[in-house]
């Protein structure tokens, strides 16, 4: 069992910066690949960012690639989401999700894990 929270979002201009964490509890976080996905009112959960277990490997949607950077510290049991270059389109609710698969994983099916969500909201 790994219990998730997130923490970080918040409000911010067009163009800035935010930091997300994810803190993990129980199972050591390194035992897992790690994934970001996000929601927006109305719609569907989407990915937006994967790393694998040792930190050696990262995945990103389109939409946020280049912008966005997923890392982790798993002395600290924590995964990060940095998030550059901020636009409105990404206001969302941001979820960390945890995986026992080794692969590539995008969908939200294949995560066994989840957090509560923080809120982020990009203004124009």
């Amino acid at each position: 069992q790994v219990q998730l929270v997130e923490s970080g979002g918040g409000l911010v201009q067009a163009g800035g910066s935010l930091r997300l964490s994810c803190a993990a509890s129980g199972r050591t976080v390194g035992s897992y690949c790690m994934g970001w996905f996000r929601q927006a009112p109305g719609k569907e959960r989407e990915f937006v960012a994967w790393i694998n277990r040792s930190g050696s490997s990262t995945y990103y949607a389109d939409s946020v690639k280049g912008r966005f950077t997923i890392s982790r510290d798993n002395a600290k049991n924590t995964v990060y989401l940095q998030m550059n270059s901020l636009k409105p389109e990404d206001t969302a609710v941001y979820y960390c999700a945890a995986s026992g698969r080794f692969t590539i994983r995008v969908g939200v099916g294949d995560y066994d894990y989840w957090g509560q969500g923080t809120q982020v909201t990009v203004s124009s």
